[in-house]
């Protein structure tokens, strides 16, 4: 699944393909939203917008389209009257005279009014966004000592959109690794050097994987790995998928546990159990 990085980067593209531009037509695919294609065509698109994984396509009349990619989701933009040769569902299709925003394959879609935003069922359990600019250290150290999630562990309680949102699998995996933290440590447990390398991780890996389209290794890093040879994905992460490889640290081969029901990806020698 597209992870907060993944999803504001969609955004970003989006919002250069559609915003301050008139919607000419908005199309759906699904029947229970046809009735708002001729309240949303017509009107300008104002602003593309991300909550954790899900994004926000506001219009001028006060609208907006919610829409989560969930795993197979994908947005195109292409010039007006252009389609993507590919085997997936067109979803949504939002065209204007120069250009078109394109979902295919989500099923997780709906049209609600500015009022109705934070009662969704969704939008209203998320946690502070991984990416906001105002999502600092000081609120990540207060989530992580609220009594609803200090005695979670940490590999569970990453990827709960409700602690924090924006997070996924392989940011869990690159995060507590960098922090060097065993995943089934609980917040309660930590001392405040472990908080500190945990949030300070929790921050800047999602930040650098928006700014470098996914990157969480050490860049230097990647980049050396890349002018050796290696393809973007070989040398992209520390640990995730990098199953039976060295550490970058230590040489001990990376493992592979389940939790949460997802692969997990760490590393015994670095990662403090206690």
């Amino acid at each position: 699944m597209p992870e907060g990085p993944e999803i504001r980067r969609a955004a970003d593209a989006v919002a250069d393909c559609i915003v301050g531009r008139v919607a000419s037509e908005v199309w759906f695919a699904f029947e229970r939203l046809k009735p708002f294609e001729a309240q949303l065509s017509g009107v300008e698109v104002c602003a593309v917008e991300t909550r954790g994984k899900a994004m926000l396509t506001r219009f001028a009349n006060g609208l907006l389209i919610y829409s989560h990619n969930q795993l197979y989701g994908r947005w195109y933009c292409c010039p007006a009257g252009e389609y993507p040769d590919i085997p997936r569902q067109l979803r949504l299709a939002i065209h204007s005279d120069m250009s078109s925003a394109l979902l295919y394959s989500a099923s997780d879609i709906t049209v609600l009014h500015e009022s109705e935003l934070e009662a969704h069922p969704f939008l209203s359990r998320l946690g502070p966004d991984v990416l906001d600019s105002t999502t600092d250290q000081v609120l990540l150290r207060a989530r992580l000592a609220e009594r609803r999630f200090r005695n979670r562990q940490l590999g569970g309680l990453l990827v709960d959109q409700g602690f924090v949102a924006g997070l996924g699998n392989y940011l869990r995996c690159e995060i507590l690794f960098v922090a060097g933290l065993y995943p089934r440590l609980r917040p309660a447990q930590l001392i405040d050097p472990q908080r500190c390398r945990l949030t300070e991780a929790m921050l800047y890996l999602p930040r650098q994987s928006y700014e470098t389209a996914g990157i969480t290794n050490e860049l230097a890093r990647a980049h050396e790995l890349m002018a050796a040879g290696a393809d973007f994905e070989a040398a992209r992460f520390q640990v995730f998928r990098r199953e039976g490889l060295p550490c970058y640290r230590c040489g001990a081969p990376i493992v592979k546990q389940v939790l949460a029901g997802q692969s997990m990806y760490l590393c015994r020698n670095c990662q403090i159990m206690i």
